[in-house]
């Protein structure tokens, strides 16, 4: 049994008009809303205990998913009056966070990654490794084509080329958080590149099905592709 925190504060602005009245980890996705795809793989992957930020229209999700004992795991909510931005909400979600090694993945990811592969890296770092942040790499989908970060032997690395894009499946040591401000809004970006020149950020690649879904566009073609069975292997962004 291990903890994840699952990233679902954000408005989704690309997402409007759909997300106006409905909070976007709540959108249909063949037949069941975006987060419970990620509650039931994190579940499949033994992450059972589960903590999830909310801000915008955080109420509909919370009673949505409730105590997520209907899905076979343990929510714990970390409320934010605004969405806080990744660090922020990490930050201020660590109340309810153990110490140690953490599984941090977006609620709007739709994945056939395997969950269950973090653990052996989580168990390294909690051995005393050197790497305090662990991050799963994807192919650069089409609208984002420049990519993120470079990986190379396991290392991620900052302006190197080729590069590859963040998939929002990341494994953190919660002390990286420890001294940053709760309740206020941080962006991530800056601290990767901290971490990453520091020498702590592992990383891999995954070359599965993934797709950050983003508009009503590319929700409305992932629907497609998992009704018609289309989505199973392979990128989910071709």
């Amino acid at each position: 049994m291990a903890t994840a925190m699952i990233l679902a504060a954000g408005r989704g602005e690309r997402m409007r008009p759909l997300s106006d009245a409905i909070p976007k980890p709540l959108l249909p996705l063949s037949g069941k809303p975006l987060i419970v795809w990620q509650i039931e793989a994190l579940a499949r992957a033994d992450f059972t205990e589960i903590v999830i930020n909310v801000a915008w229209l955080g109420g509909r999700i919370r009673e949505a998913l409730g105590d997520g004992a209907a899905l076979g795991v343990r929510i714990a909510w970390s409320v934010e009056a605004e969405a806080l931005e990744t660090a922020g909400g990490i930050a201020t979600a660590l109340p309810l966070l153990p110490a140690g090694p953490v599984a941090v993945v977006s609620g709007d990811v739709w994945t056939r990654y395997d969950y269950a592969k973090l653990h052996a890296t989580m168990a390294r770092m909690a051995a005393g490794g050197t790497d305090r942040a662990h991050l799963v790499m994807v192919p650069n989908p089409p609208y984002h084509p420049e990519g993120d970060f470079a990986l190379a032997g396991g290392r991620i690395a900052g302006e190197e080329a080729p590069r590859l894009t963040f998939g929002n499946i990341a494994i953190y040591d919660t002390a990286l958080f420890g001294e940053l401000p709760r309740g206020v809004k941080l962006k991530l970006l800056p601290l990767f590149r901290q971490w990453i020149g520091n020498g702590i950020v592992s990383g891999e690649r995954f070359d599965g099905a993934w797709a950050n879904v983003g508009t009503p566009q590319e929700l409305a073609d992932l629907d497609r592709r998992l009704r018609e069975g289309r989505a199973g292997d392979g990128a989910a962004d071709d």
